[in-house]
């Protein structure tokens, strides 16, 4: 894929877009939604499926490097379906894999195919899905996420909070879960993962 659509497809995922924002907010079903309406986990909890490794999804770039092997070697997309396109090997299903899963997926397929004897394959993530900061913070929108987010560098570059801001606690909406929770942040520091929807609750006390 050329560098230059990639790209492209980077900043498009970095800019704010103030209907998709107001569309999350709606679809979540936050506003003035009582956060007593959500399931309650704590911040250890959530934080443990970001530990065991976040799945890649559909938008994501990755390196994927093969030892010894140059022009197996490069940046490639996940298209919308959640492959990618790979020499030699063609399409493979990329989406809901972690990065260690994608690359023994990889490996296997090059070794199976007889393409490389004994193939050592790494893949890292490049480009990751946006997250989303909405309700009591100064600037409510889309910020792009980097390696080991944790809530405080997610609301810090919203700007910080609001004088109204609940801290204690806030409701998250995953990618991998079926529905926004609300998360108690009295114990341990948040952990965020990529394409993570936060909001910010106004605090009644």
């Amino acid at each position: 894929m050329a560098i230059d659509k990639m790209n492209a497809a980077k900043m498009s995922s970095m800019r704010i877009r103030p209907a998709l924002v107001l569309g999350l907010a709606s679809a979540l079903g936050l506003a003035g939604c009582a956060s007593s309406d959500y399931g309650t986990v704590s911040a250890s909890s959530a934080n443990s499926a970001v530990e065991r490794g976040y799945a890649l999804a559909a938008g994501e770039t990755v390196k994927v490097g093969v030892f010894n092997e140059p022009t197996l070697t490069g940046e490639f997309m996940i298209g919308p379906d959640g492959n990618l396109a790979l020499p030699l090997i063609g399409t493979v299903e990329a989406a809901g894999h972690t990065s260690s899963s994608l690359a023994t997926l990889i490996s296997t397929r090059l070794s199976e195919g007889g393409y490389v004897l004994d193939p050592k394959v790494n893949v890292e993530t490049l480009a990751y899905r946006p997250v989303y900061v909405l309700g009591e913070v100064q600037k409510p929108g889309e910020y792009a996420y980097s390696t080991d987010m944790t809530l405080f560098q997610a609301i810090a570059k919203a700007g910080g909070y609001t004088p109204r801001a609940a801290k204690n606690y806030v409701v998250l909406q995953r990618p991998t879960w079926d529905s926004p929770k609300r998360v108690d942040l009295k114990e341990s520091v948040l952990q965020i993962a990529p394409g993570d929807t936060i909001m910010v609750s106004e605090s009644f006390f």
